[in-house]
């Protein structure tokens, strides 16, 4: 098998997908797969129903997740960059008291969820953490209940909350007696539906490795989860912002950041307020870079007790 070695080390996915493993997990997955140019099993990454069945057949082979599903038209992520996500999380958790910490005494809140679920599903599959989902769209989290519904033994450790204003992050979610080793969060990176589809259109081109008249969707993607007005930086720098109302309640405030070019403008804000301690935190997925951005109000000697 080829290990992707630009992953972190403890992510499963390392090594190239077991197709033939995978069909066992989810048989209709068996349509999509063929064999390259270069003799190796692999599917269409252009096709959104391909992307879909072997989301599903991962996340029940690795991490018992049964019956995941999502609506056509929303947001289906790569597995393998969404859990390097949560990996780099943990180590920069075990900062502090030298190990990973484990256990539903975690809890995680997960911006902006998704009908996926994926982070909540990861996270608390690989370290039993307890996490709250949070979207401002009600069919997304309509979605993620079910995913929870057919997987009972998740009620407890996994929750999902309404945010009912989209001006706000924070607010309308955590109350005044919450406390959040981490938050994490995927933020919309276009700046309108037309600047989505013209990026789509561009990885489209790369995955087929020709031109394409009319893009797909083949990651999916409705308009909460891939464009908000001002594009990422925007939305990040209003986390940024709000954090500084909850500096007492969260950790470590994690968000991802896909355009290096945005990274200047948001240290330079997080220097503007003050924050005592924020770093950047590398990602690369083949020939995807990207990165976390974590910044945190609590002195250093107060965390090792936050667990």
């Amino acid at each position: 098998m080829t290990e992707k070695s630009s992953l972190h080390p403890r992510n499963i996915h390392r090594n190239s997908y077991d197709f033939e493993e995978l069909i066992v997990s989810v048989p209709e997955l068996k349509h999509y797969v063929f064999k390259n140019d270069y003799d190796t099993l692999t599917i269409n990454f252009s096709l959104p129903k391909a992307v879909k069945l072997l989301n599903k057949a991962l996340l029940l082979k690795y991490y018992n997740v049964k019956n995941w599903d999502i609506p056509e038209g929303n947001l289906c992520p790569p597995i393998p960059g969404r859990a390097d996500y949560v990996h780099y999380l943990a180590d920069l958790l075990a900062e502090e008291n030298g190990e990973i910490p484990a256990g539903n005494s975690v809890k995680g809140l997960d911006i902006g969820t998704g009908a996926n679920l994926v982070y909540p599903l990861i996270a608390n599959s690989s370290y039993g953490w307890k996490i709250l989902g949070t979207d401002i769209n009600k069919d997304s989290l309509e979605n993620a209940q079910k995913i929870l519904d057919s997987n009972s033994e998740l009620s407890e450790n996994i929750h999902l909350k309404f945010q009912p204003d989209s001006n706000f992050i924070f607010k309308n979610i955590l109350s005044s007696e919450d406390k959040f080793a981490f938050s994490m969060c995927n933020p919309p990176f276009h700046e309108s539906a037309e600047d989505a589809m013209q990026g789509n259109r561009r990885k489209t081109k790369n995955l087929r490795n020709n031109k394409v008249q009319k893009p797909i969707l083949n990651f999916g993607g409705n308009q909460s989860e891939l464009w908000c007005e001002g594009g990422e930086e925007a939305f990040i720098k209003k986390m940024i912002n709000e954090s500084v109302q909850f500096k007492s309640q969260v950790l470590w405030f994690t968000t991802l950041v896909s355009k290096k070019d945005n990274l200047h403008q948001l240290t330079t804000l997080l220097k503007n307020l003050n924050v005592p301690e924020f770093k950047t935190i590398d990602m690369a997925q083949g020939q995807k870079i990207s990165r976390i951005l974590a910044w945190t109000f609590v002195p250093k000697d107060s965390r090792k007790d936050w667990f």
